[in-house]
């Protein structure tokens, strides 16, 4: 009888053991060069794979590494914990990313796309991760970082999702520190008329020892009534990655993955696809599932 009354106690213990074991975001404070005193915050699930896979996620304009991991933690960190991923939170100090300094548009420059990449390098070397399979995706600003680490870094990313952002070497090049005052649809304008060999070009500077066979793939996500970020931006990305990549438009796939949207694919849909998000505003809700299949991790 004894026994029967303590089995209730011992599953309470149990069940607090397991609480205090979950995998919970936290910060790394040190052991990584942080040109630009970023913070940087690591999502590490209890049950990593065999060389884990990795994925950047840099946050948006005002945005915070807290505030990006509870925004995907139903959708992103759920399939992290399914999949054995590890999932990186950057936090600049700044309003947001720096997309236009010299230092961040050039390959070890020493801006914030070297400090993030640093971030990539600790993790792969401390969980033994699988550099083939390193990722990043982020919305707005975020979404602009990415287009920025997967220029300047071609070395290091396999693949990226943009939702909401704009092209590598955008019109806040040599601008400074993009704020969310600049941030807006007039900005697009300053690039009108620029081909899709200049966009191309642009990437290619940026990192000019890359001799890699294969660039990274790209997905693109953007609304049709963004204010904030233009909407134009979505045919400059595509145009950007088509060139680099040597993809030619193959066909639109309209209500995919939902009613409103139109799939934009190019080539065979593995190396770069566009979204357009009808009636869609700033941000472009975050898909998980199909940036994970973008990713080849679902």
């Amino acid at each position: 009888m004894r026994g029967l009354k303590t089995c209730p106690i011992l599953g309470l213990i149990l069940a607090l053991a397991s609480l205090s074991l979950a995998a919970k975001l936290t910060q790394v404070t040190s052991g990584w060069d942080n040109p630009t005193k970023l913070s940087f915050y690591i999502y590490v699930p209890d049950k990593l794979a065999s060389k884990p896979p990795v994925i950047l996620v840099p946050h948006p304009c005002g945005g915070s590494a807290q505030d990006t991991f509870s925004r995907v933690a139903t959708g992103l960190s759920a399939q992290a914990d399914k999949l054995g991923f590890i999932l990186i939170f950057p936090q600049t100090p700044n309003t947001c990313w720096d997309c236009s300094s010299t230092k961040s548009l050039k390959h070890n420059g020493g801006g914030d796309t070297q400090g993030m990449v640093n971030m990539v390098q600790y993790t792969l070397t401390k969980y033994s991760g699988d550099a083939s399979r390193v990722f990043v995706t982020g919305s707005s600003s975020g979404g602009m970082a990415t287009n920025t680490l997967i220029a300047t870094y071609p070395d290091v990313f396999a693949a990226g999702a943009s939702f909401s952002g704009a092209p590598a070497f955008a019109c806040w090049n040599g601008a400074g520190l993009v704020s969310s005052a600049n941030m807006d649809a007039g900005c697009q304008t300053n690039k009108k008329g620029t081909t899709a060999q200049q966009w191309g070009d642009l990437v290619r500077a940026a990192s000019p020892g890359f001799n890699g066979t294969a660039r990274p793939a790209m997905q693109i996500w953007h609304g049709t009534t963004d204010t904030v970020v233009a909407y134009g931006y979505l045919a400059d990305q595509l145009a950007q990655w088509s060139n680099v990549l040597a993809m030619s438009f193959a066909k639109n796939v309209t209500g995919d993955p939902l009613s409103g949207y139109t799939k934009m694919v190019y080539g065979d849909g593995t190396r770069l696809v566009g979204y357009s998000a009808q009636g869609v505003g700033h941000i472009v809700p975050f898909r998980e599932k199909e940036v994970l299949q973008f990713f080849g991790l679902l």
